[in-house]
């Protein structure tokens, strides 16, 4: 069985902006391909694990510093009112544990806030945001990543 988390960590150097905004203690932080929500963030562990409670303890004390840094890296940086942090890792080809990071904007209809949200993604591919836009919001979000994770 294929697992695109484990391919694409496989190939960290090679990968665009979008998919390396920062390796942080065991995490790669991506922003996701598949939403029309700029700035939505998905924290992904360098190594295959399909649970939380495999995580180690070192994954698992990064884990809150890491999500807390991209939740205030995305206040600034796309003005939303607060994120969501979401852990999962059940979809079918994303068993992969990941955890979303999910900017909640000001102006979000009430059918869109909490897991409304997830409306938001898995669109038809020409609803999502363009590539190169998911590139320009990774290396913002990396310059304000870096101060916070020291």
């Amino acid at each position: 069985m294929s697992c695109y988390g484990c391919e694409n960590n496989a190939r960290v150097d090679e990968l665009a902006p979008r998919e390396r905004i920062v390796l942080h203690g065991g995490w790669r932080v991506v922003h996701a391909f598949n939403t029309s929500l700029r700035g939505w963030l998905v924290l992904v562990p360098l190594r295959h694990i399909e649970r939380f409670s495999e995580l180690t303890d070192d994954e698992a004390a990064a884990f809150a510093p890491l999500a807390r840094a991209c939740s205030r890296a995305l206040e600034e940086e796309v003005g939303c009112a607060k994120t969501y942090v979401v852990v999962l890792g059940e979809q079918q080809g994303f068993e992969h544990l990941h955890a979303h990071v999910i900017p909640r904007m000001r102006d979000f209809d009430e059918a869109i806030k909490g897991t409304g949200v997830f409306s938001l993604l898995d669109l038809p591919e020409e609803e999502w945001l363009p590539e190169h836009e998911c590139d320009e919001l990774a290396l913002a979000v990396r310059r304000r990543l870096r101060p916070l994770l020291r």
